[in-house]
């Protein structure tokens, strides 16, 4: 029997247990009150009794069409599939590494040109550092617009 009907058996037994217990709730709200105390005792006492199956991790994936070509792991793979399996991990990875060697030279020519201004400009350096110069060019930008 495989795994599949055993599924499908326990759900028809469970489904079966549902009806029964829905019929006799039905049922047990007409009964006097001492039988269904000892129903109520009787029931517990079954549900205790229960053996439970214990829950069984999946050790196969369950591929519907493509003769298991899914492995997760559980078959020898070899070297050109690690390697494969590693390849977008390194292409990742120097892909970020040229992203950061690009905003590095980026953010070089970004200080170079500043730098480039400052030097070439009719101000000296040292007026930027001027808490005043810095009041007038606010003051002034104002009055521009």
């Amino acid at each position: 029997m495989s795994n599949s009907d055993q599924y499908q058996n326990q759900l028809a037994q469970d489904r079966l247990g549902l009806r029964i217990t829905a019929r006799l709730s039905e049922a047990a709200d007409s009964l006097p009150h001492d039988i269904s105390e000892r129903l109520r005792a009787a029931r517990v006492q079954a549900v205790g009794q229960r053996k439970v199956a214990p829950k069984q991790a999946v050790t196969r994936l369950a591929v519907s069409g493509s003769a298991g070509s899914v492995t997760l792991g559980q078959e020898h793979v070899g070297w050109w599939g690690r390697l494969a399996a590693a390849l977008p991990l390194v292409a990742l990875v120097m892909g970020l590494i040229a992203i950061d060697v690009i905003q590095d030279d980026n953010r070089a020519s970004e200080l170079a040109e500043i730098d480039a201004a400052l030097l070439t400009d009719d101000l000296p350096p040292s007026a930027y550092a001027d808490p005043g110069f810095s009041q007038f060019l606010k003051i002034n930008s104002v009055q521009e617009r």
